[in-house]
Formats: structure tokens, C-alpha cells, sequence
């Protein structure tokens, strides 16, 4: 992560100072009605170190608790922002997918997502966090919530190991192009035990082998929840931001906005490679991140999540 940590919108301030900030937030709540304005352009313009110092300075002054005080006077979409962003970013995914799995269903969308996305070491993090927070084994939740060859593929997402690049391009090879039906169990193996280097090799080996791209054979030998997690998968393996550019796209094309999947990608990309989604936000389809997200939110939301993607591309 470090080498990447350069390539998010929002960067620690210069001038910080914690004591002024706390205070500034604190007026922006006290008078009549709630100064928004001031809340989001300050909690944007600090990195989430940052405005986990703010939270402890605040305490410190006025004896509250910060995120108390914001949900307090905030509401809607707009807190659920804000208070993601004073959420620390591995306690976050460790929220995430606990309401992903104990809430009411299960929300695959949001397994895929993080899983799919996170290093080996952000995903040790995860599992320790989770243990501590929950007093729970992450694996055996989301083993107890899911089913299939979509479980086997998030279990072993949450485990990592590597093998030889031309045998796993055969192994996929014999189990998908070559058999009257898929071998699932195969795929789940192998795209969920590889790192993302060894596996775009594998995906340029198995192109050559078959004259397919993974994602083809993914398409058309599997389905459900199970095909959307080996193909965020393989997009992971071939690109994170391309993943994310698209997750965001399908968030707010066609009726309705996922606002959820939106403030989720926006939060946790910001301080990590949301230039990067940009870029290929704008590569991908015929407009801008920034102009997407004016034309499909409204009001403070909208204010918040143009000033976390941090410029237009147009």
C-alpha cells in the first residue's frame, strides 16, 4: 500500500492543527442549525490520522465524543459519510463486513468488494481486528453465511499461497474450455490462492492456451455470486482502480444510486488510489467521475463526495 498511498485525492493537511479543528467543529454544531459546510470542508481537507486526532483533542476539550455529536446533528446519506470518514480505515472494513454478514441476508456485494480488493496483509489485519472488535473468527461468520463455491472462494481469499504460472493456466484450461461443464472447484482454487502477479500471468498464459480472457470463460461456465466474486477476482488481479472505476460506475448508472457502495468506495479509496480510479473512470466511459456523481446525488452528500474525488477530469 505504500507505494500507492500517494495516489488518493485527499492528503494529510500542512498546517494541522487539532486543537483549532475541534474547535471549529464544535461551533460549526452549536449555533442555530448545523454549519455543514464548514463540518465537510474541514473533515475533507485532514487525512483519517488526522481526524483521529481531532476525535481525541475534541474528547479532551469538551468531554463528547465527536461522532456522537456529528450523528447528532447530521442525517441521511451525509452522516453516513461523515462518519465513515472519522471511521479508521481497517475498523471500517471490519464494520463493514460485519453488518455484511449479521445483518439481515447477507450482503455478497460488500464480501466481494473488500475481499477481492485488499492485500494479504490489509486482509490479516482485517481477520485480527475483526477477532478483537467481535470477539468472532471472521472465516468461521462468513463460512456460517455463505454456501458453495462462493464460501470456498472467500474462505480462501482469506488465506494466501502461490504455485507454478503455466500448470495453473493448464489446470484452468482442462477444468473450463475443455470440460462439458465447469470445474468450479478448480477456479475457486486457483484464483483465490495466487498473488496478483503470478495470476496475470496465468491470464496471459491461458489466453494463448485457449484464445480466451479469463473473464470470458468466468462468464459463460459460471453464475450467481460465485461468478461476481471470480470476476472481481481477476479484475483485482489485473487492475484495483479499474475494479473500483467500474463499482462506482454501477453504482449510480441507471435508476436509482447505490449511495452505500458510493460513500463506501469513495471513503476507503481517498487516501489510497482514487486519482488513480479517476484516470480510469474517464478511460472507461464517456464522462468524468466528478460529472457522474453531480448529475446523480444531491445537497451535502454531493458537495462531500466532489471534494473527496478531488478535480474533473473532463
Amino acid at each position: 500500500m505504500s507505494q500507492l498511498a500517494n495516489r488518493g485525492t485527499v492528503r494529510p493537511s500542512g498546517n494541522f492543527n487539532s486543537s483549532a479543528d475541534a474547535e471549529a467543529l464544535r461551533k460549526a454544531m452549536r449555533g442555530l442549525g448545523t454549519d455543514e459546510e464548514t463540518i465537510l470542508q474541514l473533515l475533507i481537507a485532514r487525512s483519517n490520522a488526522q481526524r483521529q486526532e481531532i476525535k481525541t483533542v475534541y474528547k479532551t476539550l469538551f468531554g463528547k465524543d465527536l461522532v456522537d455529536d456529528l450523528k447528532g446533528e447530521l442525517g441521511g446519506k451525509f452522516e453516513t459519510l461523515i462518519v465513515s470518514l472519522m471511521t479508521p480505515p481497517v475498523a471500517y472494513d471490519v464494520t463493514a463486513l460485519r453488518n455484511a454478514i449479521k445483518g439481515a441476508g447477507t450482503d455478497e456485494k460488500v464480501l466481494v468488494e473488500i475481499l477481492a480488493s485488499r492485500t494479504p496483509q490489509q486482509v490479516r489485519t482485517i481477520i485480527a481486528a475483526y477477532r478483537q472488535e467481535y470477539d468472532d473468527d471472521l472465516e468461521e461468520d462468513i463460512s456460517g453465511d455463505t454456501s458453495g463455491h462462493f464460501k470456498r472462494l472467500l474462505v480462501i481469499l482469506l488465506q494466501v499461497n502461490f504455485d507454478s504460472i503455466e500448470n495453473d493456466a493448464q489446470v484452468l484450461f482442462q477444468a473450463g474450455e475443455l470440460k462439458f461443464g465447469t470445474e468450479e472447484q478448480t477456479f475457486v482454487t486457483i484464483l483465490g490462492n495466487r498473488s496478483p502477479e503470478h495470476l496475470r500471468k496465468v491470464f496471459d498464459a491461458y489466453m494463448k492456451m485457449s484464445g480466451y480472457e479469463m473473464e470470458e470463460t468466468i462468464k459463460r461456465e459460471t453464475s450467481g455470486n460465485l461468478r461476481a466474486l471470480l470476476l472481481a477476482v481477476v479484475k483485482c488481479a489485473r487492475s484495483v482502480p479499474t475494479y473500483f472505476a467500474e463499482t462506482l460506475y454501477h453504482s449510480m448508472k441507471g435508476a436509482g444510486t447505490d449511495d452505500d457502495t458510493l460513500i463506501r468506495v469513495m471513503v476507503t479509496r481517498s487516501e489510497v488510489d482514487l486519482l488513480d480510479i479517476r484516470a480510469e473512470f474517464r478511460k472507461l466511459f464517456a464522462c468524468s467521475l466528478h460529472s457522474m456523481i453531480k448529475g446523480d446525488t444531491g445537497g451535502d452528500l454531493r458537495k462531500a463526495l466532489l471534494l473527496l474525488c478531488g478535480g474533473d477530469d473532463a
